[in-house]
């Protein structure tokens, strides 16, 4: 997203003329930032440890178009339920290019697992045997809790330590291993988990050496040969106006290092090095246009818009922080007649034209239309005077955006649009009282 002649555009499209051709709210993605995002991973991290495999959490982001796009520069599909399976095969994916890491597993989703021909990843080791009696995995992996975790966003996105739900006490790891090992299974994986949205390297480092402190021990116990070791996601993005963005090459190096010391160590070979990002590759590559639709001064100003608690949940489930950026293109023509050709105009930090000219800011909080008092989602921004009409752009919105948005109040999901270069594609339309039924039975039975 950049400024051109005061308008807010994605890549070569402005932000005006997807609102008048899709209608608001409206998800945008930038197709050259997503590429940017996986190639700038990859190429990293291939730097210190060539055989590194990326594996893109579907969950985070699954239109299939932008999963597509990912598989297409080379990403597997880190995959949460059979619905993800299904998309993923879908998309063409098969065998090793999916990994199935879901979590409190029912007996159907064991069977489809195994029949997918997905690596199988467990989050516990009572899931062994429910998963043999529908076959025998070629490759086995287990989600190790390493007894600690962090997260940028909220205490319940902590992923690993005493509180998480997820994976087996790292005390607990061999004895997993070792059940596998006797049910025939010869060939495994390992994997972690640990948390979300983390921006500094040396918590990758750290938790790195604890997973290998853990299982390469074991490993030479057991005469195991791990084909790959997975240490998750995580990898952060900046939301908040002073918050800085995750040093990758250092964190490459850092990670790397340790990796290439401890499987040297424990004598565990060249053996595949596996992350599964999601908010890194789309999370700063996607955008909410909304319009404002009307202004309360009550005890305080209310800017409200047909951007909601149920457009994008992250702000009312966490207490997330998005910029906001506004298109005030209707307003500009005094501006334009003075000389001032750009008009940065963000929810942070100082507000400037082009020429680096102040412009007055008001506090404003900005809401959706659900009847919830939760749905003030932003609350006491400085932005520039809004006006009914004014179309804001809400900000890393790319993972956890769409996917989590719910139709509540009946305001149904928004369309969602891939921008690339000088190409706009629709790839998710919007959401139609149809739709909204859709699978409703016996309307007919109302009295």
């Amino acid at each position: 997203m950049h400024y051109k002649n005061s308008q807010i555009y994605f890549d070569s499209i402005s932000a005006q003329e997807l609102a008048k051709e899709y209608g608001t709210p409206l998800y945008v993605y930038e197709a050259g930032r997503i590429r940017e995002n996986f190639q700038r991973l990859d190429r990293t991290f291939k730097k210190h440890w060539p055989r590194f495999q990326i594996y893109y959490a579907v969950k985070s982001n699954s239109n299939p178009a932008i999963v597509k796009l990912l598989m297409q520069e080379g990403a597997f599909c880190d995959c949460a339920s059979l619905n993800e399976i299904l998309l993923a095969k879908k998309l063409g994916a098969k065998g090793k290019a999916i990994l199935f890491s879901g979590n409190y597993l029912n007996d159907d989703d064991l069977k489809a697992g195994i029949e997918s021909g997905a690596f199988i990843n467990l989050d516990d080791v009572s899931l062994l045997d429910r998963l043999l009696k529908f076959g025998k995995p070629d490759v086995l992996s287990f989600r190790i809790n390493p007894d600690f975790g962090k997260s940028n966003v909220h205490e319940s996105d902590v992923m690993a330590g005493k509180q998480a739900k997820f994976g087996i006490p790292w005390e607990r790891a061999k004895e997993a291993y070792a059940k596998a090992k006797e049910a025939g299974i010869k060939k495994f994986g390992v994997h972690m988990m640990t948390g979300s949205c983390v921006t500094e390297p040396e918590y990758f480092e750290a938790i790195t050496k604890k997973l290998l402190d853990c299982v390469g021990p074991m490993a030479h116990d057991l005469h195991i040969k791990f084909e790959f070791i997975d240490i998750g996601g995580g990898f952060g993005i900046p939301y908040l106006p002073d918050e800085k963005p995750l040093d990758i090459e250092k964190t490459a190096e850092k990670v790397c290092d340790v990796f290439r010391k401890k499987t040297k160590e424990f004598g565990l070979g060249d053996v595949q090095l596996v992350v599964e990002p999601g908010r890194y590759l789309v999370g700063d590559a996607g955008f909410i246009i909304g319009r404002v639709h009307a202004i309360k001064e009550s005890y305080k100003k209310f800017v409200g818009t047909d951007v909601g608690m149920s457009t994008l949940a992250r702000p009312v489930l966490y207490g997330a922080y998005h910029g906001i950026s506004v298109d005030k293109t209707r307003s500009f023509d005094k501006l334009r007649m003075t000389g001032f050709d750009k008009l940065r105009m963000t929810g942070h930090g100082d507000i400037k034209t082009g020429h680096g000219e102040p412009v007055e800011p008001e506090k404003v909080t900005i809401t959706g239309q659900a009847c919830e008092n939760a749905d003030a989602w932003a609350k006491d921004r400085e932005l520039p005077k809004l006006e009914i009409g004014d179309l804001i752009v809400v900000e890393n919105a790319g993972a956890y955006g769409f996917c989590m948005s719910y139709p509540y109040n009946g305001r149904l999901r928004a369309a969602e649009v891939l921008v690339d270069g000088k190409t706009d594609k629709l790839i998710r339309r919007r959401e139609t009282f149809e739709d909204w039924l859709l699978g409703v039975e016996n309307l007919d039975t109302a009295r």
